[in-house]
């Protein structure tokens, strides 16, 4: 059974806009786009090299308890003009009711344009499972043991 994410616009948001949405039949995430205020779509938003801006959506989420929904970036945009998210995967409460958005760096050789309704990241609907933490004086012992970075192969 799917479950559903509700959706509301901001009184920001541009209507026109289309909502997050699968591309293909077999595509995990859905792509999110840039939404704009009034006053500064025609121009968007230019991304200096280094430099990194949070790119609204003009949505709000209610997401069901158990549920979270990660932001993830476009592999196109990392790939050809190194842009992507500064916290790949951003992760969406459940609980959290204000406006998504997305936090989007330069990594690349030269400034970066994003444009209003441009699609710039993608978004996972995930289950979350919880824990309880439980303090004890020891841990059980594994082949790796404490072998850090690197410490299970060449690379």
């Amino acid at each position: 059974m799917n479950q559903i994410v509700r959706i509301h616009r901001t009184e920001n948001s541009d209507v026109e806009i289309p909502l997050p949405g699968y591309e293909t039949e077999g595509s995990a995430g859905m792509d999110i786009r840039a939404n704009f205020p009034a006053e500064t779509r025609a121009e968007g938003i230019t991304l200096a090299v280094g430099a990194r801006a949070l790119i609204p959506t003009g949505l709000k989420f209610e997401i069901p308890l158990g549920y979270e929904v990660q932001i993830r970036p476009r592999s196109g945009l990392a790939l050809k003009h190194g842009v992507t998210l500064v916290n790949a995967p951003g992760t969406i409460d459940s609980d959290y009711r204000g406006e998504v958005g997305m936090i989007l760096i330069n990594l690349g050789d030269e400034p970066f344009r994003i444009t209003h309704g441009e699609r710039v990241a993608q978004m996972v609907f995930a289950q979350v499972a919880r824990c309880e933490i439980t303090e004890v004086t020891s841990l059980t012992s594994t082949e790796r043991g404490v072998g850090g970075f690197g410490s299970t192969g060449n690379t």
